[in-house]
């Protein structure tokens, strides 16, 4: 079996780093080349003490190292041109990252039919993320009131984090409804996050965190907290190799590592 042959974009963030070490070392896969503004030289060091064709230039290293998917952890500005580039190459993708707007997501979903190739958005790869919402998403057709806290290192760029607003979405989604605003005067009060379909969105921002989030449910009487935290980013691994797996044999559109975990 072949492996499947990969470009990082965004190869010297944070994640992006992380993708380069578990691509590179994944049985059925093959780092061919990396991408990001910040290359500084003409190859990446690996691991495993290889190397690969570096650049700050996109279609430059596509053309050179004819990838079967991309992985995008860059910004959005950056990854939007990017989707576009790979679209026209007939290479699929996987973006992880986050600030999309609902036209860009329409337009890779276009993309990704008229070009034949696969495409795979996901505002969170960490499994057990994807878990968090799942269960809110149950909890929140019984439990009409509910607020998220994201909380994230001082470093992240957008607020809130594309995983909170993912989670208000789908948890209005599954519901068919929004959830019922707090009653208390000074609701509409700028301290009280940014709402989505009734649930207030709450930013922190701080040196010393990761990326933690918790959705809290309020009835009568009762509570209900449902808390993810991020220890390291080794954890979005195993979903971001399930989904390159999944980009290089699928055609289409799909958004959210849900439909990947059939959830």
């Amino acid at each position: 079996m072949e492996k499947i042959k990969v470009v990082v974009h965004g190869a010297a963030g944070r994640v992006g780093q992380e993708v380069v070490r578990a691509v590179s070392q994944e049985p059925d896969m093959q780092l061919v080349g990396a991408v990001d503004v910040k290359a500084s030289a003409a190859e990446l060091a690996l691991p495993d003490g290889g190397k690969v064709p570096y650049s700050k230039d996109f279609k430059t290293i596509l053309t050179a190292t004819k990838p079967d998917v991309v992985v995008d952890f860059s910004i959005a500005k950056a990854s939007m041109p990017a989707v576009r580039v790979a679209a026209e190459m007939g290479v699929s993708m996987v973006v992880g990252t986050t600030g999309f707007s609902a036209d860009e997501l329409g337009e890779m979903e276009k993309l990704a039919k008229a070009k034949k190739i696969g495409i795979i958005v996901a505002s969170n790869f960490a499994l057990g993320a994807v878990l968090m919402i799942h269960l809110a998403k149950i909890a929140g057709k019984y439990l009409d009131h509910a607020e998220i806290i994201e909380l994230h290192h001082d470093k992240k760029l957008d607020a809130p984090s594309g995983t909170a607003k993912s989670t208000a979405q789908a948890m209005v989604a599954a519901r068919g409804k929004n959830f019922l605003p707090p009653s208390a005067q000074g609701a509409d009060s700028p301290s009280r996050g940014e709402s989505s379909g009734g649930i207030n969105i709450h930013a922190v921002r701080l040196p010393g965190l990761m990326a933690h989030q918790e959705v809290i449910f309020g009835a009568a009487g009762q509570t209900l907290t449902i808390r993810h935290d991020t220890i390291n980013r080794e954890c979005y691994m195993p979903g971001v190799i399930l989904a390159v797996k999944e980009a290089a044999k699928r055609r289409g559109y799909i958004y959210g590592l849900d439909k990947l975990l059939g959830l």
